[in-house]
């Protein structure tokens, strides 16, 4: 049997893992024999996964956490290691866009709240260096490992309206080729870094701006449509075989890549 794509008995660390897509991986991850250790701040829904998972036979742990605050993340991590003895990747999901950071259709620059754009960036860049930061270093000492960052369609254009976002995603791709640098250098070429920017998935944080509460797309949800070759939103699941790409044996010799999964978004031109 071929065990180039398995992902069976590694354990598999995922921040924003109570979200809509990062519930998604988790859930896939579980099914193909990883032991997902699902990191996120709502713990009803956090615990509801992890029961879902065993139920299926899968193996997963939730576990509280806050990406801006390495005294949490350090006990997530010293947590993760006691019971499991190692991290073998780490899926860095967290983020989230908010009102302030954003440009009303009526509006314009002077309108950005610059404590919302503080905000926004931190949650989404931030909070991807520091839970590096945290959960690298066991890999470091394992020797091995990968990690994958969630980047944006926002990162490859300036997208209208999506100020403080777009800016933090542009942040996580430059910052995952750095790191991919950084490790393979210092520390060793068996830790990889990588990121995914999925194209236009409907989550509870843009479900809103693209459709309206009967369905139907708003002007922006059908602008992005427009765009889109494939002509239709992704769905959740089609994430899930390229995050088990990059974090199997199948991926050993890519580092620094953003994979694109975006139904031909980035490729439309008119």
């Amino acid at each position: 049997m071929n065990e180039l794509f398995s992902v069976k008995d590694q354990v598999v660390v995922i921040t924003g893992g109570t979200g809509v897509l990062g519930r998604c991986i988790a859930e896939y991850l579980a099914t193909e024999g990883a032991k997902v250790v699902i990191l996120g701040r709502r713990k009803e829904e956090g615990d509801e996964i992890v029961a879902e998972i065993a139920a299926k036979g899968g193996e997963a742990m939730f576990l509280v956490t806050d990406v801006m605050n390495a005294e949490v993340l350090q006990a997530n991590c010293d947590e993760i290691m006691a019971k499991y003895g190692r991290v073998d990747a780490l899926l860095n999901a967290a983020g989230g866009n908010m009102p302030g950071a954003t440009i009303a259709p009526t509006g314009n620059f002077f309108d950005v709240e610059i404590e919302a754009f503080k905000t926004v960036l931190n949650l989404n860049l931030t909070g991807t260096v520091l839970p590096t930061q945290i959960f690298l270093r066991p890999m470091v000492e394992a020797g091995k490992g990968s990690i994958v960052n969630f980047s944006s369609m926002a990162a490859f254009r300036p997208m209208t309206r999506v100020l403080g976002y777009a800016a933090a995603k542009a942040g996580i791709s430059n910052f995952t080729a750095f790191l991919a640098n950084e490790v393979a250098t210092k520390f060793t070429p068996s830790i990889r870094v990588n990121a995914i920017a999925p194209g236009f998935f409907l989550t509870n944080q843009n479900r809103a701006l693209l459709t309206n509460p009967d369905g139907s797309l708003t002007q922006r949800g059908a602008d992005v449509i427009r765009q889109t070759p494939f002509k239709r939103f992704g769905k959740p699941e089609e994430l899930c075989g390229t995050i088990q790409y990059l974090i199997s044996d199948a991926a050993s010799f890519v580092t620094g890549t953003v994979a694109v999964v975006d139904g031909g978004f980035n490729a439309f031109a008119m």
